[in-house]
């Protein structure tokens, strides 16, 4: 496929129409296969059918007890009065926890992915492609010898990863390589994201205590606060797609198989639909915020992430008085990445 030329959309009006013309901004963009976020049409809707059901609030609502247990184990190992750095002591670990737990991962697999995220992570920044290659051969080891050991019925057979292996198309199972590529979605993109997510949120509570003042006094309103504050510090920068013949955005003109890479936190933060908008505002139309995108390829893993970030912030400000940036300065992350790379903060009881 011969790439003509690239381009950025960044405004919110331009983003939102090529989220919604899939036929012409396709998703189809790497060479690698990438079940079902780089297919489009009909190929696309028959996976993402297969997928849905393991975010469906049934599985979710088995889940929690197992996140919570996640939960209650990391906040207890808090050093409470001292300061922490968030992402290492707790997004990362938490992102990662959590991924087993809605797996059915054993505790033993631990070690070894947070040694593969920290190799990822700087094979990512340098852009080793051959490490990342490397990596990516490493991780379909990993995740073959889980769906090894579902078949052989040596883990739950309830378990997320065991139904996975069951799965089956057109009357043919799925072959494992499609299953990898699914299980690479939710977890190598998720664990960045979520980890990402929870040291913004955390930084921003701890940057604003007004906020943390109002959600204790009415917690019903977290999500709507975490999506407002993931709007503004995006943990996904940006995504790509390829248009499918010559387009027209605005006052811009884009070939065929032009490379068109969304910016997602210039869309979430163009003022011109978001009054103010590196501003926290409780008014916000929550129908504008493309957190987890739009059209068919909204992020299936939504109600998951909601689940996560929403029951580990109600736990932080309900075990903690106060959230508090720590002496330490804190860094940012280096793009790709969105959120910080270390941030200190004290929780107090």
């Amino acid at each position: 496929m011969e790439v003509i030329m690239a381009a950025v959309l960044s405004c919110h009006h331009d983003v939102l129409a090529a989220l919604y013309a899939p036929e012409q901004f396709s998703n189809q963009v790497s060479s690698h296969l990438n079940v079902p976020n780089g297919m489009d049409g009909d190929e696309h809707q028959a996976y993402r059918a297969l997928i849905e059901p393991f975010f469906s609030d049934v599985v979710l609502t088995q889940f929690q007890p197992k996140l919570q247990v996640v939960i209650d184990e990391l906040l207890d190992n808090l050093d409470a009065q001292r300061d922490v750095e968030v992402m290492t002591t707790l997004a990362r670990p938490f992102a990662l926890r959590a991924q087993c737990a809605f797996m059915g991962w054993p505790v033993a697999l631990e070690q070894r992915l947070i040694d593969w995220m920290a190799a990822q992570n700087s094979a990512t920044l340098a852009q080793d492609r051959p490490a990342l290659r490397s990596l990516a051969d490493e991780f379909s080891a990993i995740v073959i010898e889980q769906f090894e050991r579902a078949r052989r019925c040596e883990c739950d057979l309830d378990s997320v990863t065991a139904q996975l292996t069951q799965l089956s198309l057109r009357g043919e199972p799925v072959p494992d390589e499609y299953l990898v590529s699914i299980v690479r979605n939710w977890t190598v993109g998720e664990l960045g994201t979520i980890a990402a997510a929870v040291g913004s949120i955390v930084g921003f509570l701890a940057q604003n205590p007004v906020v943390q003042k109002q959600l204790r006094a009415a917690p019903m309103h977290i999500d709507h606060a975490i999506d407002e504050i993931l709007r503004i510090d995006a943990p996904l920068l940006t995504n790509r797609r390829r248009t499918t013949c010559p387009m027209q955005l605005g006052n811009e003109s884009y070939d065929v198989e032009t490379i068109v890479t969304i910016d997602w936190c210039a869309a979430n933060t163009d003022s011109a639909v978001f009054v103010e908008p590196q501003q926290f505002k409780w008014n916000r139309d929550p129908h504008l915020n493309l957190l987890y995108g739009a059209g068919v390829h909204v992020c299936p893993g939504k109600p998951l992430a909601q689940l996560e970030l929403g029951l580990l912030t109600r736990c932080l400000l309900n075990k903690f008085s106060t959230i508090q940036l720590g002496d330490n300065a804190f860094e940012r992350a280096l793009p790709p990445r969105g959120g910080y790379q270390s941030i200190w903060v004290k929780f107090n009881h």
